[in-house]
């Protein structure tokens, strides 16, 4: 197995080109649409990390016990389900068949404890601000060949990456968009 690298930083007009290198996604077609998303997240990770450190830094110098609950609230969830994804055999199944209902009720479990704890806001700011910043240019940045072509060096193993770590351990392989793909159509067509 490949060592884990983290990717270069991308150059500013890579990232965020003139408008003729971002389009709506098709969302008839989910499997181009999911595919768009998982090629730009693991190609520009390294610009979403900076954009999300710096999202973290501005909310964490305006609250900083609320951000402190906030992170340490979602970093337990996380590693709690990622632990009983693979010590739990009923998880792990579900986690398989359901990946993306797995990753809504680690994100549904993290928002119920943080309003307990009364830290709401500053994890709408801190985490969900980066989270749909990132999740709106995966989906509008269209891919160019170097990106397609670091992605097929990632899927095949030959080079890893902190978000292919990630996008693993949530079972969000490329093969799981399928299923999800298959199962939104048959909802669609019904």
């Amino acid at each position: 197995m490949a060592k884990v690298e983290l990717t270069p930083l991308r150059p500013w007009d890579d990232f965020f080109p003139g408008s003729e290198r971002f389009a709506k996604p098709d969302v008839k077609d989910l499997a181009k649409w999911n595919n768009r998303v998982v090629s730009n997240l693991l190609y520009y990770q390294t610009n979403y990390l900076a954009m999300a450190v710096a999202v973290f830094l501005i909310v964490g110098f305006l609250n900083p016990l609320g951000m402190f609950t906030a992170m340490a609230v979602v970093s337990g969830v996380f590693m709690g389900s990622v632990w009983a994804g693979d010590n739990r055999a009923a998880i792990s199944s579900f986690k398989r068949q359901n990946p993306t209902a797995f990753v809504g009720a680690v994100m549904v479990a993290s928002y119920f404890l943080i309003s307990m704890l009364g830290s709401v806001m500053v994890f709408m700011w801190a985490i969900t601000l980066p989270l749909a910043l990132i999740f709106a240019h995966a989906s509008f940045r269209l891919r160019n060949l170097k990106n397609k072509l670091e992605n097929k060096i990632e899927c095949a193993g030959l080079k890893r990456s902190p978000m292919g770590l990630l996008l693993d351990a949530l079972g969000q392989q490329e093969e799981n968009f399928q299923k999800i793909q298959s199962f939104l159509e048959g909802k669609l067509k019904e």
